[in-house]
């Protein structure tokens, strides 16, 4: 979960009242939040670096607050405020609205074919008229940073770009092109560099060097001009220094250079909406910022929370305080949810429910009786993984993760690393044995875990299969000390040696080597008793 550190003085300003330790933990709790740390500057360099650094630190206490991973309108202190206001009734929850500018027609954004070779989605909003104090102008450049490395994935899918509208002139034109063809002065830079030198300069940059890797082999890189051929930025590395913000800006432009247009979407929505407030016209982006979606759903999806809430006009109102407007519609028992541009977490009816149940307060629900009685025991296979089983078998249990070559392809995944479903246990075993070579021999490891298997059958076109699989690693090979386990593991499982109905040896398709052994594979008639 990602961790929001705020000011507890500026916080408790905010929320218009002071509240003691206890008593804030117990509104995060009910939030469906954890209050994990109090703690200060000077504490946390003092604890991680020593003393001495710590010389000078602030001493203002700071609350390290852990949010949802997919509520990103949290990341912030503006967000986290407005959240507790609404959910206390202390606020409504607000309504944001796209507004044109009052002279002259909105600012336009041109991406051009080029960009579809490194980076091909822009997305772009402004803040007219905004108000930045110090601490708002913190907090609007820490949640940048937030957004970077959790929903943008460190610059990967999406990066973002702030510039003062009245330093440039639109239209702007996102394109790219060879790194020898672009030059600008970067921020906080005295000259200008082209992309070819910006990339050798920040190698030693003890920040920008971690995101170099995302554009540094492509042909063309992307960038941002304005209509006068301004440089605004070089994404997703840097911005120009022309156009840069500072407390006296009052107009921002915003834009989203990314790989997943939906991602990008999400990131603006934040960025806008969450300083929209500080605008002389509050909670209002210019276009193209978003507005609200509408969701309907049947109050009888909600109905986990007890007898005297499950009324629709009370399930509404638990909804409102969630900042998720809600009105009966007359027509039976369905409720028109109203979902604002921060909560893109909520894309399912599942989502709404969760939401009116914190609403209600998870321990004011009542404990019930099941109609239906069963007893629970372990899937047969699984039965091995107990203690008792390990020791006499004298294994080690090892974990690895379930994505390996080949078999079924992840639509959208974390790192180019895992980008499929593996089939087998055996690849991650032999991984773990060649990492621990200088480990004293033997080795006896095993592993019981899902494998994905394609499966035109089902919705998703794959299912899980639950496999048990064991190496023994020795200079000699020791056939009868893998023979044995085998044995005894279908012994733990109750299953008799026998062809058909029970369990066998048959040799698998291999080749020697590597050991100086086959593969063998243990065949059983049904797996899953």
């Amino acid at each position: 979960m990602p961790t929001v550190g705020v000011k507890r003085d500026l916080l408790f300003t905010a929320l218009g009242r002071t509240y003691t330790d206890e008593e804030f933990d117990e509104l995060c709790f009910e939030y469906g939040l954890e209050l994990d740390e109090i703690t200060s500057e000077k504490e946390i360099i003092s604890r991680e670096q020593g003393g001495s650094k710590a010389s000078g630190a602030s001493d203002v206490i700071l609350y390290k607050i852990d949010v949802p991973a997919n509520r990103y309108d949290l990341l912030c202190l503006e967000g986290l405020v407005r959240g507790l206001q609404v959910f206390m009734n202390k606020m409504e929850a607000p309504r944001y609205r796209r507004v044109r500018p009052v002279s002259g027609e909105p600012q336009r954004l041109v991406i051009t074919k080029e960009t579809a070779a490194v980076r091909p989605h822009a997305v772009a909003a402004v803040l007219r008229n905004i108000t930045f104090t110090q601490e708002r102008y913190d907090s609007f450049i820490e949640l940048q940073d937030k957004l970077h490395q959790n929903v943008c994935r460190k610059r990967s899918l999406v990066a973002i770009g702030t510039h003062d509208l009245d330093t440039i002139s639109g239209p702007f034109t996102y394109t790219a092109k060879p790194p020898g063809e672009i030059s600008f002065k970067p921020l906080n830079q005295t000259k200008e560099y082209t992309a070819t030198q910006l990339m050798s300069l920040y190698k030693t940059d003890s920040h920008l060097k971690h995101f170099l890797h995302i554009i540094e082999d492509k042909p063309v890189y992307p960038v941002i001009y304005d209509s006068n051929g301004v440089v605004l930025s070089m994404p997703p590395i840097i911005n120009g220094d022309h156009s840069k913000i500072s407390l006296e800006t009052k107009n921002v432009f915003i834009e989203c250079t990314a790989t997943d247009v939906t991602k990008a979407k999400i990131v603006l929505d934040m960025m806008v909406t969450m300083f929209s407030e500080y605008c002389a016209q509050p909670f209002t982006p210019a276009p193209p910022g978003s507005s609200c979606q509408r969701f309907l759903d049947n109050a009888f999806l909600l109905t986990s929370v007890p007898s005297d809430s499950e009324s629709t006009e009370t399930l509404a109102r638990l909804l409102t305080k969630m900042c998720l407007r809600s009105e009966v519609t007359g027509a039976g028992d369905e409720i028109e949810v109203e979902i604002p541009p921060t909560r893109s977490d909520v894309i399912h009816a599942c989502d709404i429910m969760e939401d009116a149940a914190m609403a209600f307060g998870f321990n004011n629900i009542p404990y019930t009786t099941p109609l239906t009685y069963t007893v629970a025991h372990q899937v047969g296979v699984s039965s091995c993984t107990v203690g008792r089983a390990r020791v006499s078998l004298w294994l080690k249990k090892t974990a690895a993760l379930t994505l390996a070559p080949p078999a079924v392809h992840i639509a959208n995944p974390k790192t180019a690393e895992f980008q499929v479903a593996r089939t087998t246990l055996l690849p991650g075993l032999l991984k773990t044995v060649a990492a621990n070579r200088k480990m004293p021999l033997p080795l006896k490891l095993f592993e019981i875990s899902d494998v994905v298997l394609k499966d035109e059958t089902k919705d998703v076109g794959a299912r899980n299969s639950r496999r048990f699989c064991a190496v023994y690693y020795n200079k000699s090979p020791g056939f009868e000390v893998i023979h044995g386990l085998l044995d005894r593991t279908m012994q733990l499982l109750e299953e008799k040696s026998a062809r058909g109905d029970g369990y066998h040896i048959q040799a698998a398709e291999g080749k020697k080597g590597g050991g100086g052994g086959w593969h063998f594979r243990a065949c059983r008639n049904s797996l899953n008793r």
